[in-house]
């Protein structure tokens, strides 16, 4: 069957349409538009007016796409940005009113199980032991350890995001020692007391670790992070955006993204291999099953 799910999240409004069957899935189309809700959340304390009219006409926009694509099916998710936002629900029924189109306020627990499920079902091999999920966004970081496709044994959801932390660290483009050196004492502090269970694979998901590949390689490890942070350090966004294909405001992103997937990648005392699928593919796959 031929299914789409719309994610609206902290940096993206996200299309995938897949056809599913039984456990796998078949991507047909997939586009996003930087909304950048979180922004608005860390400088307003709230989503601004206007930037829920622009959000509802990225949804309405892509639900029409998904239908013109034969999807039978179009499930809706929200994340870190609208559960966090005082006037989160208003977003939600803004889009509803306009579209018809269910929202479900994914909880901090919630994104990482689908994240989880979303990356070990796209895997394309079956883990030696345990598995561990590395789940980047724009408003918040989910860190999932389980056992391939969908079994979880622990999981945490802590509220730092490439978005929230350049918007909160990271202001000079490209950014300075003394800001990252900020942004890594975030870090430490968001990241206290998490002590994740030894995992036999690392899998990382979401936009900064997709974008990365271009830019360090499917493979995370030390260097690659030191040669990867280096040279996003060396040019303005819009210039490193032309030289790997990638949207000038994804760059804007990448440092802090980067950031938040070495800290998981040293607390789980491993490197990360970047990821097929994520909440996405973990919806589709769900209704699915």
């Amino acid at each position: 069957m031929r299914r789409a799910c719309i994610d609206i999240g902290s940096n993206t409004t996200r299309l995938l349409v897949a056809d599913c069957a039984g456990e796998g899935l078949a991507e047909v189309h997939q586009e996003r538009a930087f909304t950048r809700i979180g922004r608005d959340v860390v400088i307003e304390g709230e989503i601004s007016a206007a930037k829920i009219s622009e959000v509802v006409t990225v949804v309405c926009d892509q639900l029409e796409r998904a239908r013109g694509l034969g999807a039978g099916q179009v499930h809706a998710v929200a994340t870190a940005a609208i559960r966090h936002a005082p006037n989160g629900r208003a977003l939600v029924e803004a889009v509803e009113d306009a579209c018809g189109l269910e929202i479900n306020v994914l909880s901090g627990e919630q994104e990482a199980r689908l994240a989880f499920l979303g990356a070990a079902r796209t895997l394309g091999h079956v883990p030696g032991g345990s598995l561990a999920v590395v789940d980047v966004g724009g408003g918040s970081s989910e860190l999932v350890v389980g056992t391939a496709p969908d079994t979880i044994a622990w999981s945490t959801s802590f509220a730092v995001g490439s978005g929230e932390l350049s918007d909160r660290c990271l202001h000079s483009d490209p950014p300075s020692e003394q800001e990252l050196a900020d942004a890594r004492a975030s870090l430490v502090e968001a990241l206290e007391g998490v002590e994740p269970p030894p995992a036999a694979e690392a899998v990382a998901v979401g936009g900064s670790a997709t974008s990365l590949r271009a830019v360090a390689g499917s493979r995370l490890d030390g260097e690659a992070f030191r040669r990867a942070l280096a040279l996003l350090g060396s040019d303005r966004a819009a210039e490193l955006a032309r030289q790997f294909g990638l949207d000038a405001e994804r760059v804007r992103l990448l440092p802090a993204g980067l950031l938040i997937l070495q800290a998981a990648s040293e607390l789980l005392r491993a490197p990360l291999q970047i990821g097929r699928g994520g909440v996405r593919e973990g919806v589709l796959l769900e209704a699915g099953s």
